[in-house]
């Protein structure tokens, strides 16, 4: 599937995006930009898009996933525990749709403050 590049602060990570509806959404909307809102170990911004709940969609993630809140209607990078984790793993507020995942280090997010401008673009390739 598509790669994408997202870009906050000093910060500029590539992701893959996996094959599934929610990520064609995404990919089809691109460019994103929105400020930043930090929950805990997990960064997300509001879009203008509604996709439905995939039949995938959960709250357990992995540190990495990107995922889409429906709820929101929202873009998360998971990078830690939140505030519902009950572990040392990222856990959304509710059910995300699980689309891609960052192809760097994850941890960088950590640094990315409260109403951050952030940019999503798609790539070439």
């Amino acid at each position: 599937m598509a790669t994408i590049m997202i870009e906050v602060e000093n910060i500029s990570m590539a992701a893959e995006l996996t094959d599934t509806p929610t990520a064609r959404h995404i990919a089809q909307a691109l460019p994103l930009e929105g400020s930043v809102n930090v929950w805990g170990d997990e960064i997300y911004f509001d879009i203008p898009l509604a996709i439905d709940q995939e039949p995938g969609a959960g709250q357990d993630v992995a540190v990495g996933d990107l995922g889409y809140w429906p709820a929101g209607p929202a873009f998360c990078i998971f990078f830690g525990p939140t505030p519902v984790s009950t572990d040392d793993q990222p856990r959304a507020y509710s059910p995300v749709n699980v689309f891609g995942r960052v192809l760097g280090d994850p941890q960088l997010f950590k640094s990315v403050p409260a109403g951050a401008t952030i940019t999503i673009t798609a790539t070439d390739g």
